[in-house]
């Protein structure tokens, strides 16, 4: 059973640990077993049959395919990429399994796609702490980067995508020629691209990548960004500001562009409910736009978990846990109540929600909102479960488990592999008052944070079995 084989979580609520378990089985029944002489030595999954690959899901997914303790291998869709890299850096958005080759469309004839791959190798490092896998896949790394400036950077140093790129669907850009969504997400590749350097000790290639980021993270600030409205927007050809919102403006929150000043004003608007604020976090176009739509339309006011994902985790940045976790919460409701909308009947899961009812978000004449899309819905119901609403960051390189609880709640996480170490790690009330329960095989060091309490404590774990009482600390 495939539950025996991940993580298990613990939660006060059981649907949101029922939800977590069905992901994993859903996700186990189109997954594909590895062959060591195939394509994809170590297993694989697509979203649909049409024999094609994209590097976008494939990248998405491995952000919560670090948590399935490696049954379903993180690296073995990403590496595909990188085997089929052309000479001159390209990795085109989608391929061909069968061929190996790069296929283009008509509304992206280039292949471009969200430059997600530093960051997603960040993670890997992170969760499965593999160092000789990021000096073997910098390089990979800087050809794909320099094919994708090569490709969309204009003559001002911003990037010139088409919108299929931002996988936004049919968020409305009027005329948008330079888009934020875009930019920011170069500035997160290059910022990641500086950490990795610093990871591996190369004072030069960190440098070098600081200099990229601080270049597009300047040009943001200073073209994208609207004084008048306090908000990031897309640009037209002459570069004049469109002032027309939406949630791509949130990777700059991803990319750590804005000051303290400017992220306070546009994280007010996450919390305006006649902006971004809706009952189902957050829409991609606000409440106040004249695109909004209450039932969704597609991606003109409907929420995608994808979305979510990079709105929570800008927020972390900025230091939100609090009221990333309560949106992440509700948005999970949301998810919920729409595959169970009665008792006799059972939904499903999607790529776009309605922003302030349950349900599938509607979609325009030619759009098909994607049923039991793993790719984006996993983001949410497999990371942000464990990093967000649980609230584990884990770095095995570090040998360190932070654990940020709000409150004193039962949950936790159980059987969790880090490399060759099973932790256990959970939360429950007992006569003697809040207890925390570990186990591990190896000693890892572990701080607890208790935000409502202000209690905050580091301690080495041993292997074996412990546990500590709150009221202790």
């Amino acid at each position: 059973m495939v539950k025996d084989l991940v993580p298990r979580v613990h939660f006060y609520d059981q649907d949101f640990v029922d939800m977590y378990d069905r992901t994993w089985v859903w996700l186990d029944e189109i997954w594909h077993q590895g062959d060591k002489d195939a394509a994809f030595p170590e297993g694989f999954f697509t979203y649909g049959d049409d024999g094609t690959i994209s590097l976008f899901d494939a990248s998405v997914s491995s952000l919560f395919l670090v948590y399935s303790n490696q049954t379903y291998s993180p690296y073995s869709m990403i590496d595909f990429f990188y085997s089929h890299q052309g000479e001159d850096g390209e990795i085109a958005d989608v391929y061909d399994i069968a061929s190996g080759k790069p296929v283009y469309s008509e509304d992206n004839p280039k292949g471009l796609s969200l430059p997600l791959l530093s960051y997603v190798e960040y993670v890997f490092y992170h969760k499965i702490g593999n160092k000789k896998r990021l000096k073997d896949i910098v390089p990979m790394l800087e050809k794909y980067f320099a094919w994708v400036q090569k490709t969309a950077m204009a003559p001002n140093g911003l990037y010139q995508v088409p919108y299929s790129a931002t996988h936004m669907g049919n968020l409305p850009r009027e005329g948008a020629v330079y888009t934020v969504d875009y930019n920011a997400s170069v500035a997160v590749f290059a910022l990641y691209m500086s950490y990795i350097g610093d990871i591996l000790n190369d004072k030069e290639l960190a440098f070098r990548y600081k200099r990229v980021y601080f270049s597009i993270k300047t040009r943001i600030n200073s073209m994208m960004w609207d004084d008048e409205d306090h908000f990031y927007y897309d640009l037209d050809g002459d570069e004049n500001r469109i002032r027309n919102k939406h949630i791509g403006a949130y990777w700059t929150l991803l990319a750590e562009i804005p000051n303290d000043e400017y992220a306070s004003f546009i994280i007010e608007e996450l919390k305006d409910d006649k902006e971004f604020g809706t009952e189902n976090p957050f829409p991609t176009v606000p409440v106040s736009s004249k695109y909004f739509s209450a039932d969704g339309n597609g991606y003109s006011g409907g929420v995608s978990p994808f979305c979510t994902y990079i709105v929570v985790k800008g927020l972390m940045n900025y230091g939100g846990f609090v009221f990333a976790r309560e949106c992440t919460i509700r948005h999970m409701y949301f998810i919920l109540d729409t595959l169970h909308p009665d008792a006799e009947q059972l939904g499903d899961v999607w790529e776009v929600y309605k922003p302030l009812s349950e349900g599938p978000a509607a979609t325009p004449e030619g759009m098909i909102n994607k049923k039991r899309y793993l790719p984006s819905i996993g983001l949410v119901t497999i990371a942000l479960i464990i990093e967000n609403i649980i609230g584990l960051d884990i770095s095995l390189p570090r040998k360190t488990v932070n654990w940020t609880m709000q409150s004193l709640e039962e949950m936790g996480i159980e059987g969790l592999s880090l490399k060759k170490n099973n932790i256990t790690i959970l939360a429950n009330k007992n006569a003697r008052g809040w207890e925390i329960r570990l186990e591990s095989e190896k000693l890892y060091y572990f701080t607890i944070s208790i935000l409502d309490e202000d209690k905050k404590k580091t301690l080495p774990i041993p292997s074996g079995k412990c546990s500590m009482l709150i009221d202790k600390l």
